[in-house]
């Protein structure tokens, strides 16, 4: 099948123009009005005299993307939402606090609290019972938005769950035996956050308030010990900002940790104002360009070595000190915020092998064993009870952690691996849908139901099983899916009838390449192949906030559609019969 070579040459080549002289890929994150709304607060409770210019221009770039229904949304090209629309109004409240006093923001608050009562958030009881009922136990992000809804006088102290800061002096394995609402990420937001809530909240019991005043020193060390030498927190304009509001409203401005929040959160202020949701995603793009130019056979246009050399020096030699993870694992960027997980780890291995680079490979593989859930699945940071979404298994991870495993044999664990890939297969049977499809944990479709993305999450499933069991029953209800939501255009969305992307459709045509010795299945691909190329006329639509950050929190990132687009074409000149069974 022809995928339109000139049409795929000329992407590899501007995907090869993009990459930045160290041999990366640094990608650009879409804005965020949530991102922006909290960095807002932080400023204006820190430095506000000093900050003003950079509080004004994030306040304008707010009011002037104010959506139609008078909310927010976490990206421009996403509908209002509850917490986005709650933190805005919240950030302009502070941003005007501060002697800013612009009548378009005044308008922008007013107009958002008519959004807010449609939702019945309209009142200071209402907004807490609907944060309530959105988030329910997991406290790792229902906290910190009344937290700054409390500072800037929308609900009362009072209405802010205690936060136990004092267990932070224990051990991390300590969190999971006492299965607490929230999860090793979290830790900096924990310590700042519950130290705020104590000082204007204190805890009725007097022992509980003694003990409290002998540790709050520790805790404080512990976070400092925790912090990037940059100040960000895995890189997250959100996480940063809530951290430095916690501690400047109990400690001042100058409080050290805080201080440094207020550093990042300036440094990585737009041009125009806003902030993304995390600074970049470098280490996952570099790996997923590497596997698109390997599947069109456009390798040789980079200096492999150069970019293997680059990918191998990001692994983690030591154990995070902010997580405790063991040495071995890959984090979604290479600057010092980030984090090992699987899916950057399984990303990184894959890219590696695919350079021919065997270094770091087995250990990674090890480190993604050592992370398998006893369920079989693999989860995003640490092995966990499964209460809480990055602690539990997902698919999407699980397929990613196969295809890697595939590419590993360590020594050291080379008998555990057919346990754990038949495990991993048992798991990804348990949770295929009805329907025959799979629900991912990190990308979702604001158009589907519930806003899942069972289009992705079935494609990157079948990645994996395409090569450990192409002939499965799974296999096949996975590919009928995508069959079946395949739209009128040739196009794929995120789910049936949703409609169609650059980004969706460009998985669902590579996971589909394979079965493409099927009638039904190449007449998919054809049409598939045809949408892509005429999206690559229309990159100006790019890209779609098909992304999921922490608790939801949308995004879109600027090479997906390029990078899945070349890996799709690539992979459609090559359909033949699939892999037999290992």
């Amino acid at each position: 099948m022809s995928a339109n070579p000139d049409a795929l040459r000329a992407a590899c080549q501007r995907l090869v123009e993009g990459m930045r002289p160290e041999g990366f890929w640094e990608g650009q994150l879409s804005a965020s009005a949530l991102s922006t709304a909290t960095a807002i607060s932080a400023l204006s409770l820190g430095d506000a005299e000093n900050d003003a210019a950079r509080i004004g221009a994030g306040a304008a770039w707010l009011v002037q993307h104010q959506n139609a229904d008078r909310g927010w949304g976490d990206t421009t090209d996403s509908p209002s939402n509850l917490a986005t629309t709650l933190l805005a109004v919240a950030a302009l409240n502070l941003a005007d606090s501060t002697g800013m006093h612009d009548p378009q923001a005044a308008a922008a608050i007013e107009g958002a609290r008519g959004y807010l009562a449609s939702l019945a958030a309209g009142t200071p009881r209402e907004i807490v019972q609907a944060i309530r009922r959105q988030y329910g136990d997991d406290r790792t992000f229902a906290v910190p938005i009344l937290m700054n809804l409390a500072l800037a006088g929308l609900v009362s102290w009072t209405d802010v769950s205690d936060l136990p800061f004092e267990l932070a002096i224990l051990p991390p394995r300590c969190y999971k035996l006492l299965r607490l609402h929230v999860v090793s990420y979290a830790l900096p937001a924990l310590i700042a956050i519950g130290l705020a809530i104590d000082h204007h909240h204190p805890p009725r019991n007097l022992l509980r308030r003694w003990i409290r005043r002998i540790i709050t020193s520790p805790v404080l060390e512990k976070l400092a010990s925790i912090q990037p030498d940059h100040g960000g927190f895995l890189e997250a304009t959100p996480l940063t900002s809530f951290v430095a509001m916690g501690l400047i409203s109990r400690f001042g401005r100058d409080q050290p940790v805080a201080a440094k929040c207020l550093g990042f959160l300036r440094q990585s202020q737009r041009a125009e104002g806003s902030w993304p949701i995390d600074t970049n995603l470098s280490v996952w793009l570099t790996t997923a360009a590497v596997a698109a130019l390997g599947a069109a056979g456009e390798l040789p246009r980079i200096d492999a070595r150069r970019t293997a050399g680059w990918i191998a020096d990001q692994q983690y030699q030591t154990q995070h000190p902010y997580t405790q993870a063991a040495p071995g694992g890959w984090g979604w960027t290479h600057l010092p915020g980030g984090v090992p997980d699987a899916d950057d780890t399984a990303g990184a291995i894959i890219a590696l092998a695919e350079l021919g680079h065997a270094e770091g490979i087995d250990a990674g593989a090890e480190w993604l064993l050592a992370l398998q859930n006893r369920d079989g699945g693999w989860p995003t940071f640490c092995r966990g009870w499964g209460k809480l979404p990055f602690d539990k298994s997902a698919p999407d991870l699980t397929a990613h952690a196969l295809r890697a495993l595939c590419c590993a044999a360590p020594p050291d664990m080379r008998h555990l691996l057919p346990h754990a890939i038949r495990a991993g297969l048992n798991y990804l049977g348990t949770v295929q849908q009805a329907d025959g499809s799979w629900i991912p944990l990190w990308f979702g479709n604001q158009g589907a139901p519930e806003h899942s993305n069972p289009v992705l999450g079935t494609s990157r499933v079948l990645r994996a099983l395409e090569r450990l069991a192409p002939r499965s029953p799974l296999a096949s209800r996975g590919v009928e899916y995508l069959l079946r939501s395949q739209n009128a255009d040739g196009g794929w969305g995120g789910a049936v009838a949703v409609p169609s992307s650059q980004e969706e459709t460009a998985l669902a045509v590579a996971a589909l390449a394979p079965w493409g010795e099927m009638p039904a299945t190449s007449a998919a691909i054809f049409r598939g192949v045809e949408y892509l190329v005429q999206g690559l006329d229309r990159s100006g639509d790019w890209p779609r906030p098909i992304g999921l950050y922490f608790s939801h929190l949308w995004y879109s990132e600027s090479l997906y559609p390029l990078i899945w687009t070349i890996e799709a074409l690539g992979r459609a000149t090559k359909i033949g019969r699939p892999g037999e069974f290992v």
